[in-house]
């Protein structure tokens, strides 16, 4: 019976562990994708002729 409820609660904390690491790591994905296209936006913007 306890031991049950402790593989249950172990279970139950891991799998919230692994899901909270996978929110994580998919943000930085993002933020790491955004950083990317702000400095290409950025190196483009640079890099275009301006009229004057």
């Amino acid at each position: 019976m306890y031991g049950r409820v402790i593989g249950a609660g172990t279970t139950g904390a891991g799998g919230a562990t692994l899901a909270a690491t996978g929110m994580w790591l998919n943000s930085m994905a993002m933020l790491v994708a955004a950083t990317t296209l702000v400095a290409a936006g950025v190196a483009v913007f640079k890099l275009a002729p301006r009229r004057r």
